[in-house]
């Protein structure tokens, strides 16, 4: 059986995304926007501290998580549309600084958001970045995977 109650990290997680966006496209300060945020119908489906925490982790270090991914994007960071650099911003961020969330699961809410409001085959796009991101600053856990599922390290 399959809960039907949205999860409230991902209601952060696209609530942090729609701050995002309007960030980029609007140029709004991030305290207008994440006042506009909260007080939004969608907020009350947000985990709120992890919005918080999501929210500030992102804003906070905005540049530094674009140059962070950036290696392992085959396009520069700046070509990406708005909603995918976002994306990918929320996933560096999660995967940098959220140790207790499995980089498989941070790697799927990306890709779900991607599915939900980004392009034909951003998804695909954000999981590739993503999947080089968390190769790089999860590499023991993603060996601990490997050796427990039987696969190769480098395997998905």
């Amino acid at each position: 059986m399959t809960s039907t109650t949205p999860d409230p990290r991902h209601g952060a997680r696209e609530l942090a995304l729609q701050g995002l966006y309007q960030r980029q496209v609007a140029g709004n300060a991030d305290a207008a926007i994440r006042a506009s945020l909260e007080e939004s119908e969608g907020h009350a489906r947000a985990d709120p501290r992890y919005f918080d925490a999501l929210w500030r982790g992102v804003t906070g270090a905005w540049d530094a998580l674009l140059a962070a991914s950036a290696p392992h994007s085959a396009r520069a960071i700046a070509e990406l549309s708005p909603i995918e650099r976002a994306i990918v911003a929320i996933g560096t961020w999660e995967l940098v600084h959220r140790q207790e969330i499995p980089y498989r699961a941070v790697i799927d809410e990306a890709v779900e958001l991607a599915k939900a409001y980004g392009g034909t085959d951003g998804h695909k796009y954000v999981n590739g970045v993503l999947d080089k991101v968390a190769r790089s600053v999860r590499a023991a856990e993603i060996a601990a995977a490997s050796r427990r599922s039987g696969r190769p390290t480098g395997a998905p």
